[in-house]
């Protein structure tokens, strides 16, 4: 599985941990974001994930910036990107389950790494469920289709 990762200035350490959390699990990394703690803009690289993963270049996202809402917000302006903002693996799971998600965001001043962790592995793990969701999802894509 290829995975776009991006972030900003307040969370270079933080993606670092977390593209070498998702290299070991086999996981290919495709780098987006910053690789220093020079201040930029979240919304470029939020933007440059969400067209990796629509194109097909990646097969899912993972945005991280000070609290996740920002960069995911940016990502979410890409037609047929559904981004989460995660604070703990719960809504990770339910958010892949019910809604399809197709990347995760956190904060690097909101979780540690361990909590990352947690909810990248719920992130991944979980499949979605499809059935009745899918009405939804479909809503979804009419609303981006009247746009």
């Amino acid at each position: 599985m290829r995975v776009a990762i991006a972030n900003d200035h307040a969370a270079t350490e933080l993606k670092f941990q977390v593209k070498e959390y998702l290299e070991s699990k086999g996981y290919e990394v495709i780098n987006f974001g910053t690789d220093t703690g020079d201040s930029c803009n979240y919304p470029e690289f939020g933007e440059a994930v969400g067209k990796a993963v629509v194109s097909g270049e990646a097969d899912k996202g993972v945005l991280i910036c000070g609290t996740g809402v920002g960069i995911s917000i940016a990502a979410n302006k890409v037609k047929g990107v559904r981004a989460v903002v995660c604070s703990e693996p719960v809504t990770a799971r339910l958010s892949k389950m019910h809604n399809d998600s197709n990347i995760v965001a956190f904060g690097a001043r909101i979780v540690g790494f361990e909590t990352a962790k947690a909810i990248l592995d719920a992130f991944f793990d979980t499949e979605y469920e499809g059935g009745r969701h899918q009405r939804r999802i479909d809503m979804i894509y009419e609303i981006e289709e009247r746009q």
